[in-house]
């Protein structure tokens, strides 16, 4: 997933701006003694729209943060054209476009689905899912992985078949790959053609190593390395809609999906 507009900046910004209107109008009432009720079209358009942007950047920064997938790279689990939320205090409170954390609240897991400023450009998000901890030794051995000596099972699941834009995948070989067998959770993964080649990695303190499902059709930590801590914006949890611009009709068997 890839959003390159800057809708917290704005939004902050936006927030702000509103706020000194209507703030600095009751001041300048409060020293001047002038009646705060007849209100300049400037100040009253001020004074409707502050509370509201106040709320919906609160809600935004703080507590769930909406996104759509444009892509493919963590089908099956997620399509194109599905609609997200994202929980922003999983792990840690954070300032709005500062991201300065302000308390620990909790890590991310092996099986989490994750959502990240991209470190190559930290003005993309990108989402995918948490394979490495900080510590772990990872080794992809064509589509196979392995971590800290484990080998993680594979389950045969069948193939895919969907419609519309994720219709270019039907025939892709799913399967699970459980990770409980180094303390995570089993999740689906898609495999199209041959794997990567060897190789072996170290995530280092403080970083983290992630793959996207749809493991052969994905720009994940094999290609450009780990995710800092300081990037990580929340936990994607819930599918509130799915949207394929090539069908009209709304999937209506994907809302409410919960994410694992």
């Amino acid at each position: 997933m890839t959003i390159d507009f800057n809708f917290e900046f704005f939004l902050t910004l936006a927030t702000l701006l509103s706020g000194v209107i209507w703030g600095g109008f009751l001041l300048f009432c409060r020293v001047t003694g002038r009646p705060s009720d007849r209100e300049p079209k400037i100040v009253e358009q001020a004074h409707a729209f502050f509370p509201v942007l106040l709320v919906v950047l609160l809600l935004r920064s703080f507590l769930v943060e909406p996104f759509r997938i444009p892509s493919g790279s963590m089908m099956p689990t997620l399509l194109i054209g599905d609609f997200i939320l994202v929980n922003k205090f999983a792990y840690g409170i954070r300032l709005p476009v500062l991201h300065t954390k302000l308390f620990e609240v909790g890590h991310p897991q092996r099986g989490d689905i994750v959502v990240f400023r991209y470190p190559k450009n930290p003005s993309v998000d990108y989402i995918k899912r948490v394979i490495g901890l900080p510590g772990d030794r990872i080794v992809c051995l064509g589509n196979r992985l392995y971590i800290n000596g484990r080998e993680i099972p594979l389950r045969y699941l069948g193939r895919y078949l969907g419609s519309g834009e994720n219709g270019r995948y039907n025939g892709a070989l799913i399967y699970e790959e459980d990770l409980s067998v180094v303390g995570g959770k089993p999740h689906p993964i898609m495999l199209t053609d041959g794997g990567t080649v060897f190789r072996e990695y170290v995530v280092p303190k403080g970083h983290y190593f992630v793959l996207g499902d749809n493991r052969n059709h994905s720009n994940d930590s094999r290609f450009w390395g780990f995710v800092p801590e300081e990037n990580l914006v929340g936990k994607a949890f819930l599918v509130w809609m799915h949207l394929d611009l090539s069908d009209p009709l709304v999937a209506l068997e994907r809302i409410g999906t919960w994410l694992q």
